[in-house]
C-alpha cells in the first residue's frame, strides 16, 4: 500500500510514480501524490514553469495533496489519457482528475491545465499549491490577484502570475454536485518560498471539502483581451432581458475570444467530456486484436502523446535531463524529433491501424528532404518545429532528480554523424522495417507514393544514392558512443565528462542500416517501376555492404557479430535488429549465436540481467560519458522480437520470448507507463514517456 505522510518533508518522487497528460502541443508529469512535477509552455520544448522532478525545491510545482496522512491510486480512465489520482484514508475518499483540453473534432485545444478536485466519500482536509518557476526556474516572476471576469454568478479573484516572457492565471469554479451540500469556500493566499530558492511569490488554498463538493482549478496562459465584454451576465440581466441564464451565458460567450469563454461549470464538463471522447474516439480506430490488448493500447496512447501536431513532428520524449544513472551524468534533453526514433514510433502507429499520424510526418519529414545540409545528408534530429539548431546548455543552478547533474536543455548531438538514420526512415517509407509485412501498412505506403508523384520520388532517389556514396564511412551509430576527455568535477558518483565529437567507427548496427536503406530503395523502384539512373550501383553497394557486414563485423572465435568491425569482440545488442529489418533469418546460426550469447548475464560474457537487456557493457566500452546505466528497455524488446522470430524454428526460444515479456510488464508501472531503462532493482530511469520503448509489435 502507497503511504504517503505529509508531516515529513517531501523528497524526489521516484521516475516511476509519475503518470502523463497532454494535449498534442505538450505533456505534462503528475506524481503519485498529486503534484504537477514536469510541465512546459506551451510547446514540448517550451521553457518549463514546473520541474519539481529536476529540483525539490524551487524546480516549480502545482500540487493538491492531502493535510493528513493518506494513501494513493492513480490510473487512466479507460481508453483515455485523462488520468485520475485517488486519496484515500479512514476519514474519505478524495479524486484529483487532471487533463489537457482537446476538442472532440480535434480543433486547436485551449492551452489550459485542468485540475478537478472532488471528495466522493466523507470529509478532506487538501492544501492546494500553485508555485511556477518561469523558464527553467531562471526568470523571476511577479503574482497579483485580480478581479476574474469570466466566472458567472459571483465576484471571485484570479491569480495572475507575470515573467518577462510568459503571463499565467489560475482560476477556479467551486461548486455542489449534491442536493444540500454547500457550494464549497476558496480563499488562495500568497506563499513566500524564496527561502527555497524561488524568484517570485507562489499561491496557496486550505480547503475543507465534504462529499458533492467539487472545486476545478484551470491554469492557462493568459487570453487577449480585446473585445472582452464589461457586462456579466446575471440572472438579474437575464430575467430583465425575459430570457434563460443558460441562453444569456452561451450569448456572451461568444463575444469573447475564443481562448477566453466565460468560465462555468457546464463549459469544464463539456471540456471533459470532449477531451475523454477525443482519446476513446482515436484509440478505437486501432485494428489491433492479439493478445496484450490492454498493454498494446495504453502503448499506442503513449505514442499519440508524442506527437506535435502543427508540424506532425515527433518527440523522443516530452521530459528532459531525467537520469540514466541516479546520481551521475547521463542526462539528456530528448525534446526534439529523432529521425530513428520517430520512425520507429510511426511504424508501430501504421501497424495499429493509425495512418493519420504516418502521413503528418510524412509532411515533415519530406520538408526536411528539402532541405538537406549542403553535402546532402539529413541531420540525426530537429526541433519540433523544424529547426536544425538545438544548443545545449547546462543549468547549474538546478540540482538535478536526486542530485543527478548537469540537468541539460537543448541536445549537442545534433551535429552527430548517425549514418543508420537512413536505413530507419526508408524502412519506415517501404513500411517493411519490423518483422511481419502488414498488407495494410504496405497498401498504405503504395498509395502515398502514387499520391506524392515524381518530384517526391527523386527526393527519395537522391537520399539513397548519397547512403550509396558515404556507405563505407565511420559513424558515431545509434548510440552515439564518443571519446573521452577531459573530465569536470562533480559531487556525483559519476564524474561527467566532455563529450567531443569523435572516435568514429565502422558500427554493425550503423551497416546494417545503410544496407536496409538502400535495399528499401530498390524495393520502392521494383515495387513501383520508377526511373532509377543508378540502378547497377544501387545493387552493387548493397550487395557489397552485405559480404563486408558477414566479414568484418564477424568474430568466428566468440561467434558473434561485435559491436563494430574495429572491436568485434564486443557485443552489442543493436544488432539484435538482423532479423527485424530482414537483413538475415532469424534461425541463421551467426544470428541464433549472437542472440544466445546475448542472453546471457554480463558475468558470464552476455548483456542479460534479470530477463532484461543492456546496450553494451558500459565497463568494456569507452562511450565517453562515464558512470553506469540501466538495462536498455528498446532492447530488451528487441531481443524479445528476434527470440519471436527465431522461436517459430527453435520452440524454446519462443517460450523465452513470452516469458522475457510477461517480465517486462512487471517493469511499467502502476498506469502501464515505462521509462527509458530499469535497474537492476527494477526502478525506472531515463526521460519518460520514451518513444522508443513503445514499439508496438505482435508476438505470436
Amino acid at each position: 500500500m502507497n503511504v504517503q505522510d505529509p508531516s515529513v518533508e517531501r523528497d524526489y518522487i521516484p521516475i516511476a510514480d509519475h503518470a502523463i497528460i497532454g494535449n498534442l502541443r505538450t505533456a505534462a508529469l503528475v506524481s503519485l501524490d498529486g503534484s504537477v512535477e514536469s510541465y512546459c509552455i506551451p510547446n514540448f520544448d517550451s521553457p518549463s514553469v514546473f520541474a519539481r522532478i529536476l529540483d525539490k525545491y524551487k524546480g516549480g510545482h502545482f500540487s493538491i495533496t492531502p493535510t493528513v496522512q493518506f494513501t494513493t491510486k492513480q490510473n487512466y480512465l479507460p481508453n483515455s489519457n485523462i488520468l485520475q489520482t485517488k486519496f484515500l484514508n479512514d476519514e474519505g475518499v478524495v479524486n484529483v482528475t487532471d487533463f489537457l483540453p482537446r476538442h472532440e473534432n480535434g480543433d486547436t485545444p485551449l492551452f489550459w491545465l485542468v485540475r478537478r478536485v472532488e471528495v466522493i466519500r466523507g470529509v478532506a482536509s487538501l492544501r492546494m499549491e500553485c508555485a511556477p518557476a518561469f523558464n527553467y526556474a531562471r526568470d523571476g516572476h511577479t503574482t497579483e490577484f485580480l478581479p476574474d471576469d469570466s466566472v458567472q454568478y459571483c465576484h471571485q479573484k484570479k491569480v495572475r502570475f507575470k515573467s518577462p516572457n510568459l503571463e499565467l492565471d489560475l482560476r477556479y469554479v467551486a461548486e455542489a454536485t449534491l442536493d444540500n451540500v454547500p457550494t464549497p469556500e476558496v480563499k488562495i493566499d500568497y506563499l513566500d518560498l524564496s527561502n527555497k530558492g524561488h524568484r517570485g511569490p507562489a499561491v496557496c488554498c486550505n480547503l475543507s471539502l465534504v462529499e458533492g463538493q467539487r472545486i476545478t482549478f484551470i491554469l492557462r496562459t493568459c487570453a487577449e483581451k480585446a473585445g472582452v465584454p464589461k457586462t456579466r451576465p446575471t440572472q438579474e440581466l437575464a430575467d430583465r432581458l425575459g430570457i434563460p441564464l443558460e441562453v444569456l451565458i452561451a450569448g456572451a460567450s461568444k463575444m469573447r475570444p475564443q481562448d477566453d469563454p466565460l468560465l462555468t461549470a457546464d463549459l469544464l464538463e463539456h471540456l471533459f467530456r470532449s477531451t475523454n471522447d477525443y482519446w476513446n474516439n482515436w484509440i478505437r480506430k486501432s485494428t489491433y486484436d492479439g493478445s496484450w490488448r490492454e498493454a498494446v493500447n495504453r502503448s499506442a496512447l503513449a505514442l499519440k502523446l508524442l506527437i506535435y501536431e502543427p508540424t506532425g513532428a515527433v518527440v523522443a520524449s516530452p521530459t528532459f535531463s531525467l537520469p540514466e544513472c541516479v546520481g551521475g551524468t547521463r542526462n539528456w534533453d530528448y525534446r526534439a524529433s529523432w529521425i530513428r526514433d520517430s520512425s520507429f514510433t510511426l511504424y508501430a502507429l501504421i501497424r495499429l491501424g493509425f495512418t493519420q499520424e504516418a502521413n503528418a510526418y510524412l509532411e515533415f519529414i519530406f520538408d526536411r528532404l528539402r532541405d538537406k545540409n549542403p553535402d546532402g545528408s539529413l541531420q540525426i534530429m530537429y526541433t519540433i518545429h523544424g529547426g536544425k539548431d538545438l544548443p545545449e546548455i547546462e543549468l547549474s543552478h538546478l540540482d538535478g532528480h536526486k542530485g543527478s547533474k548537469p540537468v541539460r536543455i537543448g541536445n549537442g548531438a545534433v551535429t552527430h554523424v548517425q549514418l543508420d538514420i537512413y536505413g530507419e526512415l526508408h524502412a519506415f517509407h517501404s513500411s517493411v522495417s519490423y518483422p511481419i509485412i502488414d498488407v495494410f501498412a504496405l497498401g498504405w505506403i503504395v498509395y502515398i507514393w502514387v499520391r506524392r508523384g515524381y518530384d517526391t520520388w527523386v527526393l527519395v532517389r537522391d537520399l539513397v544514392d548519397y547512403v550509396v556514396d558515404h556507405c563505407r564511412e565511420p559513424d558515431l551509430s545509434i548510440w552515439s558512443v564518443r571519446v573521452r576527455t577531459e573530465s569536470l568535477e562533480s559531487k556525483s558518483v559519476c564524474a561527467y565528462h566532455r563529450e567531443v565529437r569523435g572516435r568514429e567507427r565502422h558500427f554493425t548496427y550503423s551497416k546494417i542500416m545503410l544496407w536496409v536503406a538502400i535495399d528499401r530503395g530498390i524495393r520502392i523502384v521494383e515495387k513501383r517501376s520508377l526511373p532509377c539512373p543508378q540502378r547497377s550501383a544501387w545493387y552493387a553497394a548493397r550487395d557489397a555492404l552485405y559480404e563486408e557486414i558477414m566479414t568484418k563485423a564477424w568474430n568466428p572465435t566468440l561467434k558473434v557479430f561485435g559491436q563494430s568491425y574495429e572491436e568485434t569482440d564486443l557485443l552489442d545488442s543493436a544488432v539484435l535488429i538482423m532479423p527485424l529489418v530482414f537483413f538475415m533469418a532469424p534461425a541463421d546460426p551467426r544470428f541464433v549465436s549472437t542472440l544466445k550469447q546475448i542472453l546471457k548475464s554480463p558475468e558470464r560474457g552476455g548483456l542479460t540481467s534479470n530477463n532484461l537487456v543492456y546496450r553494451y557493457d558500459v565497463t568494456k566500452t569507452d562511450d565517453g560519458v562515464g558512470g553506469k546505466e540501466g538495462t536498455f528497455c528498446l532492447c530488451t524488446l528487441w531481443c524479445i522480437e528476434a527470440l519471436t522470430r527465431a522461436g517459430e524454428y527453435e520452440r524454446p526460444l519462443l517460450t523465452r520470448a513470452i516469458a522475457m515479456f510477461e517480465d517486462f510488464l512487471l517493469y511499467t508501472n502502476h498506469v502501464g507507463l515505462c521509462t527509458e531503462e530499469v535497474t537492476d532493482a527494477g526502478d525506472a530511469l531515463g526521460n519518460a514517456v520514451q518513444g522508443f520503448t513503445y514499439v508496438v509489435f505482435r508476438l505470436i
